[in-house]
């Protein structure tokens, strides 16, 4: 990959997927920049979209836009990268979406495999370090709540191929009898199958079934494993912690509601100025932009500001019975998408952003198709770079990843990046 060869395309259902997976590659030694289009796809390996919670057909459009792209440039293998959680509905899209790539690559069958650090597999059952995927908090997940952990069922209610699974006894067996087993149950009309996934080696040979097919699927781990595979032998290049300055002023955006992003926020709201968005009395007020510009611009030059529509889960039930599941979330993400332009508008250049969708937004606000990614350290994968005649840093994370201090942590990164830079 580092090399101009395209030996991996893979395709996020949403930024901060794409930029994690972007990160740990760059970890393995592999140039691996994120874009946001399929404009300018040269040398690199990872399309971030924003598709996780579009209608199946559109999401399916995008995702087929985006493979066709790569394959155009030649890249020999496709990963689909979802949530390590699967988040997902009823309706699609992980299902959809495979379906219309195993269409387009011509893949015999499909592996899915969402494991990820505590995250494991067992008899198709999806565990979250020790409970159940409907006994974590994604079951109460404002967007995609997962209320069911078998995953075979989950991916069944998506898609109309059969669903099979690939059970731990016959994975930790030799190859052959992994691939015969697969290839048993597609002589039985069976193309997608779930694979049990308890431990890293268990992963590793998740890598070894799929080198050789068009299409694989999962979260973030199987890609390491992918492209260690690949690069057995090759030097890695020594990482560095900072990214190209950006000067300006910091804030924070939150729009997850996860619990980890409240005690984040409840952390930062100790040291720095919050503003905290209530998605009922926004929906009354058609002042409430100028009200939070007004607000950060007295402020801004103090230090980092954070602005928030992130409550608990009695503020999201209270939002949702009047706005809708939808409703609350298009308006929350199109709030923050109307801020980010205010806070650029004041000068900020440095971003910390909590939420997938919310990063989305924000990176499609700032009209950035194009970022350098850091190498995956203990901000989670997300710090990233758009260079230009007008830099900016981001940090961005998903709802539930991250240390109690991560929004001060991620801003303390970006000023010594800024420091870095004036050094050099």
């Amino acid at each position: 990959m580092g090399d101009g060869l395209l030996e991996l395309g893979v395709i996020a259902d949403d930024l901060t997927g794409g930029m994690m997976v972007a990160s740990l590659l760059e970890r393995e030694g592999v140039r691996c920049p994120l874009v946001t289009s399929t404009e300018g796809l040269a040398g690199l390996v990872v399309i971030g979209r924003k598709i996780r919670l579009l209608p199946a057909a559109q999401a399916v459009a995008d995702a087929r836009r985006s493979a066709e792209a790569l394959l155009a440039k030649g890249t020999k293998r496709i990963f689909y990268k979802y949530s390590a959680l699967f988040m997902s509905t009823e309706q699609g899209n992980i299902g959809p979406v495979s379906e219309a790539l195993m269409e387009l690559t011509g893949a015999e069958s499909v592996l899915f495999c969402p494991a990820w650090r505590g995250v494991t597999v067992y008899l198709g059952r999806l565990f979250v370090n020790d409970r159940m995927l409907h006994e974590s908090g994604a079951s109460r997940d404002p967007a995609t709540p997962m209320t069911n952990s078998n995953l075979q069922e989950v991916l069944q209610s998506q898609s109309k191929v059969r669903v099979g699974l690939l059970p731990h006894r016959v994975l930790r067996d030799a190859k052959p009898a992994a691939e015969a087993f697969i290839a048993r149950g597609v002589r039985d009309g069976m193309r997608f199958f779930v694979v049990d996934a308890v431990a890293g080696e268990d992963v590793d040979r998740i890598a070894e079934l799929a080198m050789d097919s068009p299409l694989s699927t999962g979260a973030d781990q199987l890609p390491i494993h992918l492209a260690r595979h690949w690069r057995q032998g090759r030097d890695k290049a020594a990482p560095s912690a900072f990214l190209p300055p950006a000067p300006g002023y910091q804030a924070v955006l939150s729009g997850s509601c996860s619990g980890n992003t409240n005690r984040q926020l409840r952390a930062f709201e100790q040291r720095h100025p919050l503003f905290r968005i209530d998605l009922l009395q926004a929906a009354d007020d058609a002042n409430v932009l100028d009200t939070i510009a007004d607000w950060a611009a007295d402020k801004l030059e103090q230090g980092p500001v954070g602005i928030a529509t992130t409550t608990d889960h009695d503020g999201v039930q209270r939002a949702q019975s009047v706005l809708g599941r939808q409703g609350s979330a298009h308006m929350a993400e199109d709030l923050l998408g109307r801020v980010t332009v205010r806070l650029h508008d004041l000068g900020v250049r440095k971003f910390v952003v909590a939420g997938g969708e919310t990063s989305g937004k924000v990176i499609d606000t700032l009209g950035i198709d194009r970022l350098r990614v850091s190498p995956f350290d203990d901000l989670g994968g997300g710090y990233c770079h758009a260079a230009g005649a007008d830099p900016m840093s981001l940090v961005t994370k998903a709802g539930g990843a991250g240390e109690e201090n991560f929004f001060d942590a991620a801003l303390r990164r970006m000023q010594e990046a800024d420091a870095a830079g004036k050094r050099g």
